[in-house]
């Protein structure tokens, strides 16, 4: 039996190229509970979310100015660098 909050989890994968991202903060404003800055600079992000965050971090996505955030299918297995 597969836990519903497992195969929630595994629906969405996000990926940010921390050497792109400027910064600007517009994923934190598209999608609060999925993304954060602490201080200036350091962007913190769950790499994860439910599937049910979806819209909020399609908007995410299309609010980066420099195109640093991707949507891909599937849950991180740790093997990507």
């Amino acid at each position: 039996m597969i836990d519903a909050t497992s195969s929630e989890r595994a629906a969405l994968r996000v990926v940010v190229d921390l050497n792109r991202c400027q910064g600007y903060a517009q994923c934190c404003y598209a999608a609060p509970d999925a993304f954060f800055l602490r201080g200036r600079e350091i962007l913190f992000y769950d790499p994860a979310p439910p599937a049910a965050r979806r819209g909020e971090i399609e908007r995410a996505v299309q609010a980066c100015p420099v195109r640093a955030i991707s949507l891909q299918a599937g849950a991180d297995d740790g093997d990507t660098p």
